[in-house]
């Protein structure tokens, strides 16, 4: 019986990972012949390698989204593919606009970054949601959410969630990724980094508009965490480490392969590490100021 049920879910987990393959490299045929034929270092892994991990780690994020879910249905399945889109390709994109298209990312190309994330969300959920029985509307009286309780949570939660953004985002970059002559060089600072801040002035006063930009991607990457922090069934924590892992683990793990939009591997790695960071502190950190506990039905109105 036990045999019999882990068969059950490694089969479905097993064809889900093989979608995915499927359908990120369906994605990437969008961008394929706009990519920039540009000597680039090897990535970590091999291809093959790195597609199968990727398909591994995002095959079990996605199932644990919904397994996490007291959703069904298609409030499911569209709640899922928004926050994942979101999250995964829109966040990620809208930021290589802002610092790329002036390095390595066309005019023609960078729209097609967008559409080349479109397949996972679009089909691969709908598909997981049907694969993992969650397909069906769920006839148990629906629960409730804790209320806000006062106005004020509506004003300082966003303040707090675009500050901590900013703080995490600066200092992992500072810290970590900007250690990195290579990187450096790469985003036009070659030579010896400035002390951290000295680099923060000089950066306020010559791109004034960064940090608004960066508190704007904060408040984003909350509204694309809705549907997993509202829906989930799951304890706060639980929630908090599921939500820290969907934001550093699908926009993180693509840097383990080759990319000639960022030509050399140690840009990569230091990009790899420092977001991996500071995306999951963030996830832990959004959930545990937007959590609502559930309650119960036969509670409600009493």
């Amino acid at each position: 019986m036990v045999n019999n049920r882990a068969l059950y879910y490694f089969s479905r987990f097993f064809i889900l990972m093989l979608l995915y393959i499927v359908f990120f490299v369906a994605g990437s045929l969008a961008v394929d012949t706009l990519i920039p034929d540009l000597p680039t270092e090897p990535g970590m892994v091999s291809p093959q390698v790195g597609l199968l991990l990727m398909g591994v780690l995002n095959s079990l994020l996605i199932i644990a989204l919904i397994e996490s879910s007291r959703y069904r249905g298609w409030k499911l399945a569209f709640g899922l593919a928004f926050a994942y889109y979101g999250a995964v390709t829109f966040i990620m994109q809208i930021e290589t606009w802002y610092f790329l298209t002036a390095v390595t990312v066309s005019d023609e190309l960078l729209p097609r970054l967008f559409i080349m994330g479109l397949p996972v969300p679009l089909l691969l959920i709908p598909i997981a949601v049907l694969f993992l029985g969650k397909a069906k509307a769920d006839h148990e009286p629906a629960v409730s959410l804790e209320p806000v309780k006062t106005l004020k949570e509506w004003v300082y939660k966003p303040i707090l969630i675009a500050a901590a953004y900013i703080i995490l985002y600066w200092t992992a970059g500072y810290f970590i990724a900007w250690q990195n002559p290579e990187l450096r060089a790469f985003y036009g600072s070659p030579g010896d980094a400035l002390p951290f801040w000295q680099h923060t002035v000089n950066t306020l006063r010559h791109e004034p508009g960064l940090f608004p930009f960066q508190a704007l991607r904060g408040l984003m990457w909350a509204i694309f965490a809705l549907p997993v922090i509202y829906g989930s069934k799951w304890s706060r924590l639980s929630t908090a480490l599921l939500v820290g892992f969907f934001f550093s683990v699908p926009q993180n793990s693509g840097h383990i392969l080759a990319n000639p939009l960022m030509p050399l591997a140690s840009i990569r790695f230091s990009h790899m590490i420092e977001t991996a960071i500071s995306t999951f502190i963030f996830g832990v950190i959004i959930v545990y100021l937007l959590y609502r506990k559930p309650v119960e039905p036969e509670k409600t109105g009493q």
